[in-house]
Parts: structure tokens; C-alpha cells; sequence
């Protein structure tokens, strides 16, 4: 029933040609749409927003995250699924209790990233500020941007070694090819544009290099008419579950054991005649007791090394001040 309901909003705003924000869950049950002209000014977003690399602040972010041990019972599970032939590439996240002294409204200002969104109301809480963008339409054509694999730029001859990493090889190829065939629902004359290129972001005090591809797919001309059926149709994102996207997606339910929620969900903006939006990854979630979390997470195949997972996820937790 809500997808029902949340694909006539989006529809109806985008015949309409009506400015509006978005915001939808990972699982699509809770979703927030709103007029821009309407926008309460708690809630604030910036799309595409060229982030500089420099920053001479210190975030500082105490980390209490799961224990290894935690994590690999959950990681030896996912490797018996892959072994089994139900899922290929599935991306394990978990959430991570943090102490900082900054408030989420401070976060959000402070923060240098692509994607940001400050987003409050009666049951939800946090703060996005993500380097990933989800979908991109123009001209009547959409594109996809799934970014797969992350190093240490600081480390010597860091893109040739991540380039040249076979493992993430494998996972990034699974994902772009997940992600063309999504853009084959919803579009037409599905191009991978871009394989495999190196983009550097921020990760509080240090950089990371992010690996991404881009993808492109040709749609109707009344496209503004379809958004409600075009994000229904290719959420939850290929890039932060896995594939096979629906059977991968059970597997993770079972495992996690938290609520994603918002986080891993989509947020963006139709202006009337474009749309873009963002995967909402690097994500603090505060409860009614004032307690912060850090949700992060990274892709696992049959090649991935447990520690270097559970180091990945602790590395994601970070301030991009």
C-alpha cells in the first residue's frame, strides 16, 4: 500500500512539474515528499556540491563499534549464502554508537560532502552527507553512478593498486552490471559510459579514493509523468545491497539485526524539469535519548577478507569537515 501510494505522489508532482524534495527509505515504507516552495527550514539539502579537498579541522568521534567477533558470525554466514549460489555480492552494514561533541545541525554545517541532507521530524532524526549520487535525469536521458571499492588515497600508488585489486574488480563489475540492468526497466539503449574511474572525497582526516562507474539509459520524452514508477521500479539501490538485488536483500534482512531505516534509503530534488538525487550513505541517526549513531557498511564476495571488512567499517565512520 505505501508504494502505492508513495509512486501516485511522485507521479502526480512530476506531471504536475511541481519542484518537490524526496525522501525514501531503504525499504520504501516511509517516505517524505514535499513541495519546495513548501519546505520547512529544519529540513535542508545540497545536491552536487563540489567539495574542496583541503580542510585544516580535526573532527574528533569516539567509535564503539560491534566486535569482530560480531561481525565475523555474520560475515561466515554470508560466505556459506555465497557458497550456496544465493547471492554473489551483498553488502553488510551495521551501526556503530559514536560520541561527538557537535549537534546534528552543527554536523550538517560543518560537513564538506556531494550530497547532503539535515532532515528532523516527530520519529526521525539524522543527518546524510554522502559522496554517492543515486540517479540523474536530463534531457530525457537517466543516469546511475554506482560507486563500488575504496582505498587510502595517501597510500603509494593508490589508484593503480585498487584499479588493479581484483576482488573489488569483481565486486564494482557486479554492481554496474546490476545497475544496467535496472536502467533496462525502467529505460532504453543502456550504455556503460564510464568503467571504472577514481574519484577523491573527504573522510575527516584523511582521503579516500572512491571508485565509480556511469551509466546511462535513454527515457520517454513524458519521463516527469513516470518518477513514482521509475524509483519504485530500481529501489533499494543495486550499489548498497547486491545481487540478486531481491534475494540478497532477504538474506541481509536476516543477518544485520538493526533497522536500516532512512539510512541506504534515497533523498533528491525534481526542479521542474530536471531530477537528481543521492544513495544516503555516511549517515548519523539520534534517538529520543540523545544518542548517535554511525550507520556504514561495504560490499562482501567470495574473495573479501573478514578484518579488512570490519576495518572498512569502522573507516567509514567519519567527520568530512
Amino acid at each position: 500500500m505505501n508504494t502505492e501510494n508513495l509512486k501516485e505522489i511522485l507521479n502526480n508532482y512530476g506531471s504536475a512539474k511541481e519542484p518537490f524534495l524526496f525522501v525514501i527509505s531503504y525499504d520504501l515504507s516511509k517516505f517524505y515528499i514535499k513541495k519546495l516552495c513548501e519546505l520547512p527550514s529544519h529540513i535542508k539539502y545540497e545536491l552536487d556540491f563540489h567539495e574542496p579537498l583541503k580542510s585544516n579541522q580535526k573532527s574528533k568521534l569516539e567509535k564503539f563499534p560491534i566486535s569482530f567477533e560480531e561481525y565475523k558470525k555474520k560475515f561466515d554466514v554470508i560466505q556459506e549464502h555465497i557458497k550456496n549460489g544465493n547471492s554473489y555480492l551483498l553488502n553488510l552494514t551495521s551501526q556503530t554508537k559514536i560520541k561527538t561533541k557537535y549537534s546534528l545541525d552543527e554536523i550538517y554545517e560543518k560537513t564538506h560532502a556531494k550530497f547532503k541532507l539535515r532532515y528532523q521530524n516527530e520519529n526521525d532524526n539524522f543527518v546524510c552527507f554522502s559522496p554517492e549520487r543515486f540517479i540523474q535525469i536530463k534531457k530525457n536521458k537517466i543516469y546511475t553512478y554506482p560507486m563500488k571499492g575504496t582505498i587510502d588515497a595517501s597510500l603509494p600508488n593508490a589508484s593503480a593498486k585498487i584499479s588493479g585489486d581484483i576482488k573489488e574488480m569483481a565486486e564494482h563489475t557486479m554492481v554496474v552490471d546490476l545497475l544496467r540492468n535496472d536502467l533496462g526497466i525502467v529505460g532504453s539503449k543502456v550504455r556503460v559510459n564510464k568503467f571504472r574511474y577514481c574519484e577523491k572525497i573527504n573522510a575527516g582526516n584523511k582521503k579516500l579514493l572512491q571508485v565509480s562507474s556511469k551509466i546511462s539509459a535513454h527515457l520517454e520524452e513524458n519521463w516527469n509523468e513516470k518518477i513514482g514508477d521509475i524509483l519504485t521500479s530500481i529501489l533499494p539501490a543495486g550499489s548498497i545491497t547486491g545481487t540478486p538485488k531481491k534475494k540478497t536483500i532477504e538474506i541481509l534482512e536476516n543477518i544485520e539485526g538493526f533497522e536500516r531505516d532512512f539510512y541506504t534509503g534515497v533523498f533528491g530534488v525534481f526542479d521542474g524539469t530536471n531530477l537528481d538525487s543521492a544513495v544516503m550513505i555516511r549517515f548519523i541517526q539520534e534517538d529520543t535519548d540523545g544518542n548517535k549513531y554511525y550507520k556504514s557498511g561495504g560490499g562482501i564476495t567470495c574473495d573479501s577478507d573478514a578484518s579488512l571488512e570490519y576495518q572498512e567499517l569502522i573507516d567509514k565512520v567519519y567527520l568530512p569537515f
